[in-house]
């Protein structure tokens, strides 16, 4: 019996690495969206210091039942307020540095899930890193 790897149709992140992920072999050097329906658009911040409330809204307006917050390369959390949006229509948010919200939309897509990650791609020069 031949045996046939597992395709999803939902795009998955391929790759990630310091300053950058790659969806679907495509590779951002950015702040990006994703979902499991197929959203992927910009996030404009280039820094935490840049996120507001109208950065995560935008995320409630998309069909998801959870959002993943990666942070960039350490845990940072939203401050509640950014969150009213999310918390009125009910969606749960679960927060990670970027390359553990990378693995977790990965397997969460994978099993079907209504999932939105949201990666924040900081420029590294500016860090020192």
């Amino acid at each position: 019996m031949k045996l046939q790897p597992d395709k999803s149709a939902v795009q998955s992140v391929s790759a990630y690495g310091p300053g950058w992920v790659a969806i679907d072999g495509e590779r951002y050097a950015h702040s990006l969206v994703i979902s499991s329906g197929g959203d992927r658009f910009d996030w404009n911040c280039r820094s935490f210091a840049e996120l507001g409330a109208a950065h995560f809204a935008r995320l409630a307006e998309l069909d998801a039942e959870l959002v993943l917050f990666g942070s960039g390369t350490r845990i940072r959390f939203a401050q509640p307020a950014w969150l009213s949006a999310l918390m009125q229509r009910r969606i749960g948010v679960e927060t990670m540095d970027t390359q553990a919200a990378c693995r977790t939309y990965n397997i969460l897509a994978g099993e079907g899930r209504k999932v939105v990650a949201a990666f924040l791609i900081e420029d590294l020069a500016k860090q020192g890193v």
